[in-house]
């Protein structure tokens, strides 16, 4: 570790939060991206800071009912009460959605601790930047899990460091899925400023995030959407962040960053019908960063979330968040590469140690191939549509 004012984050436990085998929402996506920043050199095991120990009690009541929480503890044992099993679904614990599984709750509770870790150390300024890469399960509600969240780990750890410290916050959701639960939290609340930026509720789960979702009460104009058409793609994509995001925090100058990663908007995911390459993925820290400095002393917490094309897309994904937040020299390689238009393969070592585990053809390059991703025929009209509602998103601003 070359930063100690900069973490990565991550419990072991986290793997633990697994659902059906095929489910998914699979935990293998940690060891893949850890694994293929420690063949880049950008991380070791002596650099992943495991999270304390919390009175989770305490804690998980600043995001869920009581009631909520006791049904999961309940059913997460081996023998759940029957009642409970018959009425699973009103937590919203679906068969095809969120199912309960045993030791949910201990699963569950380690990347709540792993997030309020690291928004406690940044706040507290004993670190900079920190990153918790499990974390990020921003559909889950108060009383109902969804989404394939069961707590909302963002939630509980802002509102930690609120009772403590006077802090504006900025939550920035980058997943191809409205950052609903973390919204609905902080509706009414000024101190804490939603930005979300995804695929349009007409199509896509959870059916929410539309630009005129502006918060209430107090909070009214601290909720930013930027709902986006479908196979939206790069340029559309990175000008709607661009435009929206600068407009945001000029406007709302919060004291701490935390940002949502979920990198499904990619053209490979299964679950969406964004059209990106991972040419966005490079560029959202880069951007977040930049902002952290110029608005919040560096104040920066970055967490994982969605992507379901485990192999070919999330790995590389969220390792750009890490080698970004670090600053690290192979990152610059990247960069330098991309400037001559080179591609920079990845690790033959990855590719070897993965290739026996999954029958997709993994990618050989850090950039996706020219030609792998096919154009869209719609492609202006989807960029006038998303040029507009990235207008209306911040028009009061």
């Amino acid at each position: 570790m070359t930063n100690p004012q900069i973490r990565f984050i991550h419990s072991k436990a986290a793997s633990s939060y697994q659902f059906e085998k095929d489910h998914p929402f699979h935990p293998i996506r940690y060891d893949l991206t850890i694994s293929l920043l420690e063949h880049v050199g950008a991380l070791s095991q002596t650099d992943i800071l495991e999270p304390p120990k919390y009175d989770m009690e305490d804690l998980l009541l600043l995001g869920h009912q009581e009631s909520y929480i006791e049904a999961i503890k309940l059913l997460s044992t081996t023998q759940p009460p029957v009642h409970l099993k018959e009425n699973a679904e009103l937590y919203g614990l679906q068969a095809d959605d969120t199912p309960y599984f045993a030791g949910m709750h201990e699963a569950a509770c380690s990347i709540v601790a792993g997030t309020v870790h690291a928004v406690e150390e940044v706040v507290q300024g004993r670190l900079q930047h920190a990153y918790h890469m499990a974390g990020g399960l921003h559909h889950a509600l108060p009383n109902r899990a969804a989404g394939f969240c069961i707590y909302n780990d963002a939630v509980i750890a802002i509102r930690a460091a609120q009772r403590q410290h006077q802090i504006r916050v900025l939550y920035i959701d980058t997943d191809v899925h409205h950052g609903d639960g973390v919204q609905l939290a902080f509706y009414a609340e000024p101190s804490v400023c939603t930005y979300s930026i995804h695929e349009t509720g007409k199509f896509l789960f959870p059916g929410t995030g539309y630009h005129y979702e502006r918060g209430i009460e107090q909070g009214y104009g601290t909720s930013i959407n930027v709902p986006l058409e479908p196979y939206t793609e790069d340029e559309s994509w990175l000008n709607s962040f661009e435009y929206t995001l600068r407009k945001t925090i000029q406007h709302y100058k919060p004291d701490l960053i935390v940002s949502q990663h979920g990198c499904d908007a990619h053209a490979y995911d299964p679950l969406s019908h964004l059209h990106c390459s991972i040419g966005i993925y490079e560029r959202i820290p880069q951007l977040i960063h930049e902002l952290a400095h110029s608005y919040c002393n560096g104040k920066w917490v970055a967490l994982g979330g969605g992507g379901y094309d485990l192999f070919r897309v999330v790995p590389r994904a969220w390792s750009y968040v890490w080698l970004e937040m670090a600053d690290h020299a192979f990152l610059h390689q990247l960069l330098e590469a991309k400037q001559k238009r080179n591609l920079t393969p990845l690790p033959k070592g990855w590719l070897q140690q993965w290739s026996t585990v999954t029958t997709q053809q993994l990618p050989l390059y850090w950039q996706d191939e020219a030609g792998s991703i096919q154009a869209i025929p719609r492609r202006e009209e989807i960029t006038a549509r998303n040029k507009h509602i990235a207008e209306l998103s911040v028009q009061d601003m």
